[in-house]
């Protein structure tokens, strides 16, 4: 990398990398904005641990004091999630975080622009940003939908977060061209529920099936001459586990008195989501976060076994 971009790739990850080993790159703002310390930090060790015992590399992604970080020291995870007024950054700002020196959790959409920069090909989150409810008057949509359309990464995710519209999210995916896939479910997962009500596009029931359908996705990008690019992102909708799920008759209650109190408080745009899922903390009594924790882990590991096979012709 030229000295304009200062990146720093962990000794593990850059070996993984240049062997061409299953590596599986994880976000930070859920670190940074998504739960509390000690919580955070915990989460994030223990959701790389689920990963290496399937045979792959994680790499957490984030921007310390300027600089971008592929892969996580214990004592960067540590000061990462002790850090107070982190920026939440996506693709419209994360060179300005880097340019200022600041420290920043990394959004899909820009954790989607940093794996796909230095090669790595699959990506375990939560759950997608989206289409906010009462776009069609504050225009709220989230840049993770525009990253999914142009950037070569699959997003493992317990579907977009149920705080959203996720009807508008899977029309505005579709017109994007986004393949999203039901991991063993036709049923599209509503991130602290199982189900949304709504029925996954597409479905795939192991990693393997997942790796030949990128590789046939790819091939075809080439064919028409989008062999640069390739053929953009990929979202598989894992559902959450059903012992850690909240069903989502009881899930839409919570999050309708979240979205009251959002609209009392006047808050609006980048705040919007990290409120929400702290309110739903709140007025769930911790189990909003203890199902968060559960799902990003079922993620992870499902994450990791598409890697594998995608490594492994």
């Amino acid at each position: 990398m030229t000295a304009d971009l200062p990146i720093d790739i962990l000794p593990d990850v850059g070996r993984a990398l240049a062997a061409a080993e299953p590596v599986v790159a994880l976000e930070s703002t859920i670190i940074t904005h998504g739960m509390p310390y000690p919580q955070n930090f915990n989460m994030a060790s223990g959701v790389e641990t689920v990963i290496r015992n399937e045979g792959a590399t994680p790499a957490t992604l984030a921007v310390l004091e300027g600089r971008i970080k592929v892969g996580l020291s214990d004592d960067d995870r540590a000061d990462l999630a002790k850090t107070k007024g982190a920026r939440k950054v996506s693709r419209a700002d994360l060179a300005y975080a880097i340019a200022r020196g600041e420290t920043a959790g990394t959004t899909v959409a820009a954790t989607m622009m940093i794996a796909a920069m230095v090669g790595i090909k699959v990506f375990a989150t939560g759950g997608i940003g989206g289409v906010h409810k009462g776009a069609e008057q504050s225009f709220d949509i989230s840049a993770d939908l525009i990253e999914l359309a142009r950037t070569n990464v699959i997003v493992v995710a317990a579907g977009a977060k149920a705080i959203l519209d996720i009807p508008k999210t899977l029309e505005m995916l579709e017109t994007n061209g986004v393949p999203v896939i039901g991991f063993q479910t036709d049923d599209m997962p509503a991130f602290w529920s199982r189900t949304s009500g709504l029925a996954a596009p597409l479905r795939a029931d192991n990693a393997r099936e997942i790796a030949n359908f990128q590789r046939k996705r790819e091939a075809l990008a080439a064919m028409l001459g989008e062999r640069d690019n390739g053929p953009g992102g990929m979202l598989v909708a894992n559902p959450i586990s059903s012992d850690a799920e909240i069903p989502q008759a009881e899930m839409m209650g919570f999050i309708d008195r979240a979205q009251a109190d959002l609209e009392q408080e006047g808050i609006t745009g980048k705040d919007v989501t990290p409120f929400l899922l702290g309110r739903l903390v709140e007025i769930t009594g911790g189990r909003s976060l203890r199902s968060n924790i559960a799902l990003v882990r079922n993620n992870a590991k499902i994450a990791a076994q598409i890697a594998v096979a995608l490594a492994s012709r």
